[in-house]
């Protein structure tokens, strides 16, 4: 017990001590209050900068798929292609891209069309194809031939 005596006083000297005595709440000083946080310091804004304006480049040329079989599709314009293969299941549409899918019970036909220049009608540059049981690929050009309309 005796050498808990001088403990117990240091912790009752700092529970007193954590207390502000002199009533009021007022804080003596900055340096007084430890805890008190720095003066935020705020910067002008700087005049902004001049912005650089992003490089516009024409969007680069398509290339064109050139496999045999294919001469029929490749180049074709979205309503060539709906004579050859009727109206398409899918018709989608990003920027001046577009995708063009036709199905039948032997396959699924995509055709992706792209403009050869800005500003031109797309043409068909691509030509994928996949069973249409299991996804799996498929020769593009039978494809091509089993979904021509007769």
């Amino acid at each position: 017990m005796r050498h808990l005596t001088p403990l117990l006083a240091g912790f009752a000297l700092f529970g007193l001590s954590a207390c502000d005595g002199g009533g009021g709440g007022k804080v003596r000083s900055a340096s007084a209050a430890p805890y008190a946080k720095p003066p935020v310091r705020r910067t002008p804004m700087r005049p902004s900068a001049t912005v650089r304006q992003p490089i516009v480049q024409p969007p680069p040329r398509p290339q064109v798929q050139a496999l045999p079989g294919l001469e029929s599709v490749i180049g074709s314009t979205a309503a060539q292609l709906a004579r050859q293969f009727g109206q398409p299941r899918l018709d989608v549409v990003e920027g001046d891209a577009r995708k063009l899918q036709y199905s039948g019970s032997a396959c699924v036909l995509d055709v992706f069309l792209y403009p050869a220049e800005p500003g031109r009608e797309p043409q068909a540059t691509y030509v994928d194809a996949r069973r249409a049981s299991d996804g799996q690929d498929v020769d593009r050009a039978a494809c091509v031939r089993a979904m021509r309309r007769p």
